[in-house]
């Protein structure tokens, strides 16, 4: 599995602009990215700088040496490099297994281009049917927010962290709550914004039509789905 991620990074690699501002996103296989994007830097290859999505992904520039930006100076971004948890054969995504969904969103849509690196478990018919999908919600409207989505008829879980006791807390200081659908979603922009349209959920873990490519690695090669 490490070789497929390593083989959908090197990929998108082909894509660095020679200058300017890109988006850096979350996860496993964006680190192998960031690592192959540092060494471009480094030699001089590509001189871009990058807006983190997440303190993962703050941590993986500085580790690297890549220039940090942000949106205030670079509000337009020529690409974003992200990961995704499902991807289904329209392009759509399920992203926030790692909690930066509302960081990575923003950072998306700020971008021209959105490319996402999977390896080809990521790929799915239907998205929610293996991971849940997850929302970001206010604290105070937490209790709220869960009896609305009971209503639905959507099973929901509060993310518990892992090594401490509590659930765990987004960079943006929120809750994260899984949902689990009874069912394969048939409209994924109408559930989107009908979640979002409950006071207190910030954001959701659906990405409907935003991705432009998906490099997708195998253990022995890669290839790219294009819309």
């Amino acid at each position: 599995m490490s070789e497929a991620k390593a083989n959908a990074a090197r990929s998108v690699l082909k894509l660095l602009p020679r200058e300017g501002a890109i988006g850096l996103g979350s996860g496993s296989t964006v680190a192998l990215f960031a690592e192959g994007l540092g060494r471009q830097v480094s030699e001089g290859k590509t001189k871009v700088s990058v807006v983190p999505t997440s303190y993962q992904a703050y941590r993986l520039a500085v580790e690297y040496k890549i220039p940090l930006t942000n949106l205030d100076l670079n509000p337009e971004l020529l690409l974003t490099v992200d990961g995704a948890d499902e991807v289904d054969r329209q392009l759509n995504l399920t992203k926030g297994g790692g909690g930066a969904l509302l960081r990575e969103k923003v950072v998306a849509a700020a971008s021209r281009k959105l490319a996402i690196i999977i390896d080809e478990s990521k790929l799915v018919d239907n998205l929610g049917i293996k991971f849940p999908i997850p929302i970001e919600v206010l604290p105070f409207s937490l209790g709220f927010v869960r009896r609305r989505i009971d209503t639905m008829g959507i099973a929901s879980s509060i993310r518990e962290s892992q090594g401490k006791l509590g659930p765990v807390i987004t960079d943006n200081g929120n809750f994260i709550i899984d949902l689990k659908f009874p069912k394969p979603i048939s409209d994924l922009a109408g559930t989107s914004t009908g979640l979002k349209m409950i006071p207190g959920v910030v954001e959701t873990g659906l990405f409907v039509g935003m991705a432009n490519e998906v490099h997708v690695g195998t253990a022995t090669k890669s290839y790219v789905l294009k819309k």
